[in-house]
C-alpha cells in the first residue's frame, strides 16, 4: 500500500495547497444583496467540500474552508464548530475587535496539511460580516470558536496561519504533532 501525504490527499479532494498564489491574495468581497446567488453557489461548494473532507477525516475541534481554498477568490468561509452546533457562514467577514488576553495553540491547514504550527490568537474577537439580504451582522465569538473564525477569515486575507506565528518559531510534520498532547487540530 502506498502512503499519501496527508496534502496529498487534501489536494485530492480539491483544496488548494499551500504555494498556489489564490491563498495569499485578498478575497474579493460580495456585493450583496445583488450577489445573492453567487454568494449561495459558492457556499453550496463550501459546504459540499466540507463534505468530502469530512468523510476521509474527522475534526473533533470542529473545521473550516474558506473559498480561496477550493480556487473562488471570493470572501465567503464556512466552519462547522465542534459537536452539533449549526454551521457558521462567513460572507465578508471582517474582525471589528480583539480582546487582548491571548493563547498559543496548534493549528492546521487543510491547504498545507502536512504540518502543524503554533499559532497566538485572542481569545476573543468581534467579527461583523454580511447577510445575504446585504444586512451587517456583528458577532462576538470565544475560545476555540474565536480562532476557528479568525483562522477562516485570515484565509479570506490572504494571510496563512504561519504569518501569525512568533518570529523564530516554525511548524512541525503532523507526525511530530501527534505526538505533542496538545491535540488542537482544526482547519
Amino acid at each position: 500500500m502506498i502512503d499519501v501525504r496527508p496534502s496529498q490527499q487534501m489536494r485530492d479532494l480539491g483544496v488548494v495547497q499551500h504555494g498556489a498564489g489564490i491563498l495569499t491574495e485578498p478575497a474579493r468581497a460580495f456585493d450583496l444583496p445583488t450577489e445573492r446567488d453567487e454568494a449561495e453557489r459558492i457556499t453550496d461548494e463550501l459546504f459540499a467540500a466540507m463534505e468530502r473532507i469530512g468523510q476521509v477525516h474527522p475534526f473533533a475541534k470542529g473545521m473550516g474552508i474558506a473559498a480561496p481554498q477550493i480556487g473562488i477568490a471570493r470572501a465567503a468561509a464556512v466552519v462547522q464548530p465542534p459537536g452539533d452546533a449549526p454551521a457558521i457562514i462567513l460572507l465578508n467577514p471582517r474582525i471589528t475587535g480583539r480582546s487582548d488576553a491571548m493563547d498559543e495553540q496548534y493549528e492546521g491547514c487543510l491547504s498545507f496539511f502536512d504540518v502543524r504550527g503554533l499559532v497566538p490568537r485572542p481569545l476573543k474577537i468581534t467579527v461583523e460580516t454580511v447577510a445575504l439580504t446585504g444586512e451587517a451582522v456583528t458577532t462576538v465569538y470565544e475560545r476555540g470558536l474565536a480562532r476557528l473564525i479568525n483562522h477562516e477569515v485570515d484565509h479570506l486575507d490572504g494571510l496563512p496561519y504561519t504569518a501569525r506565528m512568533r518570529s523564530g518559531v516554525e511548524p512541525i510534520p503532523v507526525e511530530e504533532y501527534r505526538h505533542t498532547g496538545r491535540a488542537w487540530a482544526y482547519e
